[in-house]
């Protein structure tokens, strides 16, 4: 990955609907080897899809609750059952596993306080957990999908 790459890169993180013609314009490239290079981009999996981002507000989704599961059994089969089924769930945004004292976090968005308390239910029903922790964000801050491209990029 070079420098016209690492452009590119910033650019469509920014605005994915930008044309070619103006990609290629704003990093002094001409059209096809402009195209050509997110095609490589695409094929190395440096760009994984590309999609529009919605208001969760618009859509009445006002509460995002940071859950912090832990769980007393770390087999191999507990975690492929637990993260089928919370993967499958349509509440939760994020899903991590985490090194320290929790085992897991999920980013969950929801209409409201009654929605939260359903999925919470249905969270606790689907499979054995030691302690779940709800954190309600008051405020979003700060919120990106945009990664910083570093002059020397791994991949």
């Amino acid at each position: 990955m070079d420098a016209i790459d690492r452009k590119i890169l910033t650019f469509l993180q920014d605005d994915a609907t930008i044309s070619i013609a103006e990609l290629a314009s704003r990093i002094n490239l001409s059209q096809t080897p402009c195209w050509k290079r997110i095609q490589k981009l695409e094929a190395a999996g440096y760009i994984i899809k590309r999609v529009a981002l919605v208001s969760p507000e618009k859509l009445g989704l006002g509460l995002t609750v940071f859950v912090s599961i832990e769980t007393s059994d770390h087999s191999r089969e507990w975690l492929a059952r637990f993260a089928e089924t919370v993967s499958g769930m349509s509440e939760v945004m994020e899903f991590y596993r985490m090194a320290g004292d929790v085992d897991y976090m999920l980013r969950v968005v929801v209409t409201d306080m009654a929605a939260y308390d359903a999925f919470y239910k249905r969270l606790i029903e689907t499979i054995p957990l030691k302690n779940v922790t709800s954190r309600f964000a008051m405020e979003r801050i700060k919120s990106t999908t945009a990664y910083e491209v570093p002059v020397a990029a791994k991949g």
